[in-house]
């Protein structure tokens, strides 16, 4: 009986001491959504477009499209909208461009997305935005047929422009 019962405590100290609370906000729904791009990246022999949007608060939007060739991304283009005001404050030759091989990350001091591909975005969701943080609001959507449209978090308490992540529009294979 002694036996038993020093067994059956083990047993339990091991399930309860091995059941860590989930690190991750959405950890399931990220799970999933990693499914979802494994076999999209299978699919498309890693070669995919996505385009990232962004705003803020004065009223300037933009999007980045960022190309991924094999792995590698290739391209990445980038343009700005706003109200005329705001867009006359702002060099033409910044509003819209495009880059391609060695002119890739050219255009500096932009507010366009990096050129990184998915698996690094799903790795930065995992490592950094959907890390549980005291006093923020995460955020986690799969809008793009599974997979990541927004990922990231907001600190509480702040008022404008506040938002850390991705939000993704689209992905297309190539």
């Amino acid at each position: 009986m002694k036996i038993q019962f020093y067994f059956f405590t083990v047993l339990l100290s091991i399930v309860l001491f091995s059941c860590q609370e989930d690190e991750l906000y959405f950890e399931n729904a990220f799970d999933k959504s990693y499914k979802e791009w494994l076999n999209f990246k299978k699919v498309t022999g890693n070669s995919y477009r996505y385009t990232v949007i962004g705003s803020t608060w004065v009223g300037a939007s933009w999007e980045t499209t960022v190309t991924v060739t094999e792995g590698e991304v290739t391209a990445r283009s980038f343009k700005m909208t706003a109200s005329e005001e705001l867009l006359a404050e702002i060099p033409e030759e910044d509003l819209e461009w495009a880059e391609s091989g060695d002119k890739i990350n050219s255009h500096t001091d932009t507010p366009a997305a990096e050129t990184i591909t998915l698996d690094e975005i799903y790795e930065k969701a995992r490592t950094e935005w959907l890390t549980k943080k005291d006093d923020v609001k995460a955020f986690f959507e799969t809008d793009n047929d599974g997979m990541i449209s927004t990922c990231g978090y907001v600190e509480n308490n702040c008022a404008d422009d506040c938002f850390t992540g991705i939000n993704i529009s689209g992905i297309e294979q190539l």
